[in-house]
């Protein structure tokens, strides 16, 4: 480089970049951490300025020596685990009295066994809490379960392992953890056990690794050490202030120069979510197909929700709509009479469907009651009951719950988007041509593949399966002909064909997503780094 370029860029040097420099010796490797410790600045300082300097051509880093360190800390379930975890609950089913605590006596001794409130109320905890910690006690050996809902102890020297646990978590705490490779082999063992891991919601432990990057002068590097050195005891100024003018001694001060060839920091400006961006873009190319969009309700009854689409009220098809039912109010009063009693006869005789019906006695009183809507269907049964045009393509971008496990492809609530399209022409052949449509043009995947299925108020019926490119094969929803049952009591007399499909699914692979949880994270980092790429 020469001298004139040199000059420059010394001239532009940020005041951390010209500190960390300073500290550096030509011919001599640097670590972050040595950094961080010597000079008293944060991780994200040192790191962060490092880039910079490697930027400007000025430090190279050492791979070959990179330093990858994994440390253990305890979760917020682990610090809770002495007050909310077996060691606790075995304590207070042990005890005896405020005087008498000598574990497991009391229990040897006859002490009554307590309840599951009990329990939950003497350990000031919830039973939603208490309930996993028993169920990890119970295939432990540790407790069981006996008549009247009660928690009894049965092998107490089973609690060795949880005592371990407790041990070690005592040796750890949330922000000052240890070394993994310190532990012993039975440390690490419960470590990996018990560590939150990705797709896992909890854990008492979590394994943080570390990079330790090294780093030495480049030529031009050594050259801006040694021009810093020769100006050492020179003072720059920053910035120029209302002061410095006002007071005319910016005449005699020496200016860092502004460097237009930096980039300025990333700003958080406030923009529309990629989700919602999705939502819009799959709303936008339906009603470019000719589709009409349906209004619909996130609090059903189960008429609507269930008994309208066919779905036999002691069924056990109806199990795979797990729903979480409305406290308060529990029963709607404005259903309409006359179509729940030709939904009641249809489940009951078939009606004039010419089918036999379910055969058993349906409970009016049941169809009227709340639910949180498990499926986008109620939307397109209202559709159909308010005598919609015929031909007619309709369609719902609906927000559905089910009580489900969370985890990287599935979630307790999601988006669905449902559909029909009402003509006397529509056959089963339309419908797998539209299924492929949707995955191809809205989920984006190239490969798409069809199964039969079963739902109660279709016939054909098939599943829809698309490839993501990370986690496979994913089933994207179902479909089929609405059955007569369906139909006619709705006052349609001519074929609908129906889907519902997992928008939030579509979504992962149209925002390079693996966990469908990341859709609605709260993390600003993650929601900033999401791209829609509109297929």
């Amino acid at each position: 480089m020469r001298e004139k370029e040199i000059k420059e860029l010394v001239e532009r040097l940020k005041p951390l970049e010209v500190h960390i420099l300073k500290n550096m010796i030509p011919g001599k490797s640097h670590s972050e951490s040595d950094m961080i410790k010597n000079l008293d600045l944060s991780e994200g300082q040192v790191i962060g300025t490092f880039g910079w300097l490697k930027a400007k051509k000025l430090v190279e880093e050492l791979p070959e020596s990179e330093e990858r360190t994994s440390y253990v800390h305890s979760t917020e379930e682990g610090l809770d685990y002495e007050t909310k975890g077996p060691p606790a609950i075995i304590a207070e089913l042990t005890r005896k009295s405020a005087v008498h605590r000598t574990p497991f006596r009391a229990a040897s001794e006859g002490q009554a066994n307590l309840t599951l409130n009990e329990l939950a109320s003497k350990l000031e905890m919830t039973k939603e809490e208490l309930n996993p910690v028993l169920g990890s006690m119970k295939k432990a050996g540790v407790i069981s379960f006996i008549s009247g809902g009660r928690v009894k102890i049965d092998k107490p020297s089973s609690a060795k392992e949880f005592n371990e646990v407790k041990s070690l978590l005592g040796k750890l705490s949330a922000t000052e953890g240890k070394k993994l490779d310190d532990l012993a082999k039975e440390e690490k063992s419960i470590v990996y056990r018990l560590s939150r891991k990705r797709g896992k919601a909890k854990g008492l432990f979590k394994i943080v690794e570390t990079v330790n990057r090294y780093y030495r002068f480049t030529p031009a590097g050594t050259e801006v050490w040694h021009l810093l050195k020769a100006e050492e005891g020179e003072k720059k100024t920053e910035s120029l202030t209302p002061g410095i003018l006002m007071g005319g001694t910016w005449r005699n001060r020496k200016f860092r120069k502004y460097d237009i060839a930096v980039r300025p920091p990333k700003l958080a400006y406030g923009r529309k979510h990629p989700y919602g961006l999705f939502l819009d873009f799959v709303r936008k190319k339906l009603i470019a197909m000719g589709f009409e969009e349906m209004e619909g309700r996130l609090v059903e009854t189960e008429f609507w929700n269930n008994d309208a689409l066919f779905m036999p009220q002691d069924h056990p098809a109806r199990e795979v709509h797990d729903v979480y039912l409305i406290k308060e109010p529990k029963y709607s009063k404005e259903l309409p009479r006359a179509l729940v009693k030709r939904v009641a006869e249809t489940h009951q005789s078939g009606w004039k469907t010419d089918s036999t019906g379910w055969g058993y006695e349906f409970d009016k009183h049941r169809t009227s009651r709340f639910v949180l809507r498990s499926q986008g269907t109620p939307s397109s049964a209202r559709m159909l009951a308010s005598a919609p045009k015929v031909p007619g393509k309709y369609f719902a971008i609906a927000r559905c719950f089910r009580y489900d496990q969370a985890d990287s492809t599935h979630a307790p609530d999601f988006y669905q988007i449902e559909g029909i399209v009402i003509s006397p022409e529509i056959n089963f052949r339309h419908l797998l041509g539209l299924l492929k449509l949707f995955a191809i043009e809205i989920a984006g995947s190239g490969e798409v593949k069809f199964a039969p299925s079963y739902f109660p108020f279709t016939e054909p019926s098939v599943e829809v399966h698309f490839k993501h490119p990370k986690l496979g094969w994913m089933e994207l929803g179902g479909a089929g002909i609405f059955r007569k049952e369906v139909t006619l009591p709705l006052g349609i007399d001519i074929p609908v064909i129906a889907w519902g499909l997992g928008l939030d699914r579509m979504a992962m692979v149209a925002l390079a997503l693996n966990d469908i949880r990341d859709l609605f994270t709260s993390d600003l980092g993650k929601i900033l780094e999401m791209k829609f790429r509109k297929v």
